[in-house]
C-alpha cells in the first residue's frame, strides 16, 4: 500500500479546523493583513467577505494557505455571525472585532 501524499494530512487538518462563519486574516497578496468573514469553503479555497469590496453575492476565493483563521472570537460575535443576512451584518461584525482588538492592544 502506498503512503499518502506529504500534504494530504495537512489538508485534512485545515478542513477540520474550519467552521462556517469564522473570521480570518489574509496572510498574502495585495490584501495582506485584511480581516474577512469566512462564509464557505470550496476544496482548498475559503470564500471570504468583508461587506464592502467583497460582498455576500460575490465572495473572494482565496487559497487556504494564504489565510490565517482567527480562533479567539468574542462569544457575542459568534452569535451575530450565525445570523448573517446581508453585507451590513458583515461590516458590523468586522467593525466590532476591530474595536475589541484595538481596545485590547491599548490595555
Amino acid at each position: 500500500m502506498s503512503s499518502p501524499l506529504p500534504g494530504a494530512h495537512l489538508k485534512e487538518v485545515i478542513a477540520m479546523q474550519y467552521q462556517a462563519e469564522m473570521l480570518a486574516t489574509s496572510k498574502a497578496g495585495h490584501d495582506k493583513g485584511k480581516q474577512y468573514v469566512v462564509i464557505g469553503q470550496e476544496q482548498e479555497y475559503f470564500l471570504l467577505v468583508n461587506g464592502t469590496t467583497k460582498l455576500l453575492d460575490k465572495p473572494k476565493k482565496k487559497n487556504q494557505k494564504h489565510v490565517q483563521l482567527i480562533k479567539h472570537v468574542p462569544e457575542e460575535l459568534l452569535e451575530v455571525m450565525k445570523q448573517i443576512r446581508e453585507d451590513a451584518d458583515v461590516r458590523k461584525i468586522l467593525s466590532i472585532y476591530q474595536m475589541r482588538k484595538d481596545s485590547q492592544s491599548h490595555s
